[in-house]
């Protein structure tokens, strides 16, 4: 069996995969190294993935590398199905070259539009057997925050589908102009986008995919754990 350890900026997932079936998958917000050691006694592991956006908690290694047979720490030096050109791979996220990963292998051959609505709301391009790179900027909430913390009277309002367009009050008006400009942002960027590419595809994923997927103008592929399916991926890909 497989354990996928993806550790993002606000949580960390865990995955089980009995070669590309998942079998389980669980959110936690504060992994503690009495969790993560409980999580690995509930399957046989032989294999594992690490991915992580900040710096690895070092229990996790010590416990993976002690307990499993084989574990890969993804880094932009892992052997990939896919070429990677960016002028600084070294500064790419494991979290984007994963998300690349899982779009390769459910579109082989193909142009794919990868559109991560996580924290940062990243559009990553792979085109047939090359990534060609991408573009990073605020998701949903980190927009809300940067509002209420670089301003004195605004507040810190979430993502609702309760609001007034136009905001009929000061926090309608917020949610609907952070709302508003990321679905703006993603429909423009397609737009852009197929102005150059006739044929591709488009997988939306991330933590706030959910809510934005009925909001976008064009065909998408929902797969909001694309990146954990990315990571089993390049797993069984190194263990060969």
């Amino acid at each position: 069996m497989n354990l996928i350890v993806d550790i993002g900026n606000t949580s960390t997932k865990l995955a089980v995969f009995q070669w590309k079936t998942k079998l389980s998958q669980s959110r936690i917000n504060d992994l503690s190294c009495e969790e993560f050691e409980k999580r690995l006694t509930e399957h046989k592991i032989e294999k594992a993935i690490i991915s992580s956006v900040k710096e690895l908690p070092q229990f996790i290694t010590d416990l993976l590398f002690v307990k499993i047979p084989f574990v890969h720490v993804l880094s932009y030096k892992s052997k990939l199905p896919f070429k990677i050109e960016y002028n600084t791979p070294e500064t790419l996220g494991t979290d984007r070259i994963a998300a690349v990963a899982g779009a390769f292998s459910l579109f082989p051959g193909s142009e794919v539009l990868v559109i991560d609505a996580g924290t940062a709301l990243t559009f990553e391009f792979l085109s047939t057997d090359t990534y060609k790179g991408g573009t990073i900027s605020p998701g949903l909430t980190m927009r809300f925050k940067a509002l209420n913390k670089f301003t004195d009277r605004l507040p810190l309002v979430s993502a609702t589908t309760n609001y007034s367009f136009p905001g009929q009050n000061t926090t309608d008006a917020i949610v609907a102009g952070v709302i508003a400009g990321v679905v703006y942002e993603i429909n423009e960027y397609i737009r852009t986008f197929e102005n150059k590419h006739s044929d591709f595809n488009i997988i939306l994923t991330g933590g706030d995919s959910e809510f934005l997927k009925d909001k976008i103008n064009y065909q998408i592929t929902y797969m909001p754990d694309i990146v954990i399916d990315g990571l089993n991926y390049i797993l069984e890909y190194n263990a060969k």
